[in-house]
């Protein structure tokens, strides 16, 4: 990685500026299933349902009544939303300022893979630490994968970024938490920091300076 040739910066969400804990999810959802069936949800891999719903095949609605019927799950919308909202933990203030920073410096962008349900919690986390209004006042772009439609770690995502904002890979910095995207990004010749804990962005970017 040479940061000295690097103008843009492609955010991970997850795991690099909220803080994730998959199994608090996986959890919840198998304590309201009747069959207490194991649910397909990891970092690593997931089931049809759930990658239908990240890239936005199905809607929230549907997918409520997916775990309905596919894991034998019992509850209202309003419980089945708070479970798979789980997750998602907190956003610490400092990497929003750290983002802001770095927002007069690099064209900044955020590449998530997501969903309708997280996307309205997570913007309401971010307005209650910060008052913004929201992830995308952070970002020059944000591209959520239920929105257009591509998960990473297809080549085509990266592809559709780098096209509409005429980035060079060679000056694109992609930050992300899981491998399997890291990989798909380097194919594409972007430099990459595969972030893993305890590192955190705002560490990173404090020694790099």
């Amino acid at each position: 990685m040479d940061l000295q040739q690097v103008k843009n910066i492609i955010f991970d969400l997850g795991g690099v500026i909220i803080n994730l804990a998959y199994q608090k999810s996986v959890d919840a959802l198998r304590s309201m299933s009747k069959r207490q069936q194991r649910i397909d949800f990891t970092q690593q891999a997931q089931s049809e349902l759930f990658d239908l719903y990240e890239t936005g095949q199905i809607t929230s609605e549907v997918f409520r009544q997916g775990l309905r019927d596919t894991y034998g799950i019992e509850g209202e919308d309003s419980a089945l939303d708070e479970a798979w909202n789980a997750m998602l933990l907190d956003i610490p203030p400092e990497r929003i300022q750290l983002l802001q920073a770095l927002g007069k410096k690099y064209r900044l962008f955020l590449l998530s893979n997501t969903n309708a349900i997280h996307a309205e919690r997570f913007n309401r986390t971010v307005r209650e630490v910060s008052g913004l209004p929201g992830l995308d006042s952070l970002f020059e772009k944000t591209y959520y994968s239920h929105l257009v439609g591509m998960r990473k770690p297809s080549a085509a995502i990266f592809e559709h970024i780098l096209i509409k904002n005429d980035l060079k890979a060679t000056e694109t910095l992609f930050i992300d938490d899981s491998l399997q995207h890291i990989e798909g990004a380097r194919k594409l010749g972007l430099q990459t920091l595969h972030l893993q804990p305890p590192l955190t962005i705002n560490e990173f970017f404090e020694h790099a300076r």
